[in-house]
């Protein structure tokens, strides 16, 4: 059992396409096959009770009239007896029996042979005796009815054909038959046109991400008419391929930045390793600048890093966003950087409570202050870190940023030609723009009127 289960399963299933259109066929099937059934069987059942009616009409008038009247078999010869007069509406034939139960020669229309209970009845003494029965002569199906004329005078037969009525039927089956074929032939072309029509553009977007998919590449064009689901979807795909492309091109610049940035710790370090082992031969003087220079390049190395893990790893699903006080992040960031800058920094802050993550927040702040203890190192003047309405603003009284470098200075890596002499990586401004970006918002820098610079950021609604 195992062998055919698995060839079984293993059978190609069908395309859209092709499912598509058999589902319509076959809805189209059961439907016309529901309707002509249910039209078949009504038509069937009044055609045969209207002749059933007619037979039942015609036994009780004929019946009636022999209840009635003294007739013999003879009254029932000829175009004007009893059996045209009674019988003409409907479609029934009669033929008279004579007492003997033999067919009256003129009254046949067709050979029905009599039988014993025919002979009975044309021998019996009341009038009105009926008997009801179907027959086959000769393969033709008739409807029989038997009425004795009473004092042994004869009977008379009152036949319907049925054979007409089921020829007619039959008929009428093999119509259903050939509509009900027709039906789901238009039913299975209209499904495919339209089927074709509908997976159409999601077999190109298939072929698309399956291209994508194989190739890498990222460039290929997405079909994207339209304004239904599939165009939307269509569209979907576009915009991520173009999100997936920026990504990948991002990244590849990151890698070539981070490649060029570390080349210049990495290359101080080895020059200065390789002098370790002659350590204990240099004077005291030149062997404390060379501890304190591997120190300075192994911090800057280690922020190098940091900054690049912060900038290159997406953060945003580690942390959630909960309601942050604007106030109280800056004070504490503003703490931290006294302690290690050892600059005075004042606090203007308004009661802004915003949706962020609040990690990100601080970092982008802390930023900000290391940047302008940095560029300020004189500290003639305090720093001010200003909040107002979700905008965080960091001012110094440093030499302010050349208007050359404003558009520039929150790009990675890019570092103005008075700052390349600093320690730094050239990512701390970088990350501000990144954390405000992911936040709704954007990151500014100006100088400031008299001296120095304003940097910060404001964050979107929420």
């Amino acid at each position: 059992m195992t062998g055919p289960r698995r060839r079984m399963g293993s059978l190609p299933r069908p395309g859209l396409r092709t499912t598509v259109t058999l589902v319509f066929a076959a809805m189209a099937a059961l439907v016309a096959v529901l309707i002509g059934t249910l039209g078949y069987h009504s038509a069937a059942r009044l055609i045969r009770d209207d002749e059933s009616d007619d037979f039942t009409s015609a036994v009780r008038a004929v019946s009636g009239q022999v209840q009635s009247q003294n007739l013999f078999p003879g009254d029932f010869n000829g175009p004007t007896g009893m059996g045209e007069q009674l019988l003409h509406p409907v479609r029934v034939t009669a033929q008279a029996l004579d007492s003997h139960g033999a067919v009256l020669p003129g009254t046949s229309h067709f050979d029905l042979p009599t039988t014993a209970a025919d002979r009975e009845l044309a021998a019996a003494q009341a009038p009105g005796r009926t008997e009801t029965g179907v027959r086959n002569p000769n393969g033709i199906i008739c409807r029989v009815g038997v009425i004795s004329l009473g004092n042994g005078r004869g009977a008379v037969q009152i036949v319907q054909r049925l054979d007409d009525v089921e020829e007619l039927l039959g008929e009428l089956r093999r119509q259903m038959i050939a509509v009900v074929a027709v039906v789901v032939l238009v039913a299975g072309a209209a499904g495919w046109l339209v089927a074709g029509r509908i997976t159409g553009r999601l077999v190109r977007l298939t072929d698309a991400a399956e291209l994508v998919a194989a190739s890498g590449r990222l460039d290929v064009p997405v079909p994207a008419r339209g304004t239904d689901e599939v165009s939307r979807l269509a569209r979907a795909f576009d915009r991520m391929l173009v999100r997936l492309a920026t990504a990948k091109e991002n990244q590849r610049r990151l890698v070539q930045d981070a490649g060029h940035e570390l080349r210049t710790p990495l290359t101080s370090l080895r020059t200065n390793l390789s002098v370790l082992p002659s350590l204990n031969r240099l004077p005291p003087a030149e062997r404390n600048a060379l501890m304190a220079d591997l120190a300075d390049e192994a911090r800057e190395l280690t922020q190098l890093v940091e900054e690049l893990v912060a900038l290159a790893a997406d953060r945003k699903a580690d942390e959630e966003p909960t309601r942050v006080a604007l106030a109280e992040l800056v004070r504490t960031a503003a703490a931290q950087a006294r302690r290690r800058s050892g600059r005075e920094i004042t606090v203007d802050a308004d009661d802004s409570v915003v949706t962020a993550r609040p990690d990100a927040l601080a970092r982008a702040v802390a930023n900000l202050l290391d940047n302008a203890a940095k560029f300020d190192p004189a500290g003639t003047a305090p720093i001010e870190v200003v909040v107002r309405d979700a905008r965080v603003e960091v001012r110094d009284r440093g030499p302010g940023i050349d208007p050359a470098d404003l558009h520039r200075v929150f790009d990675r890596f890019y570092r103005a030609t008075a700052a390349r002499s600093l320690p730094g990586s050239g990512l701390g401004l970088a990350i501000v723009h990144e954390a405000a970006r992911s936040h709704g918002g954007s990151a500014f820098a100006a100088n400031r009127e008299g001296g120095g610079a304003v940097i910060g950021f404001t964050l979107g609604p929420g």
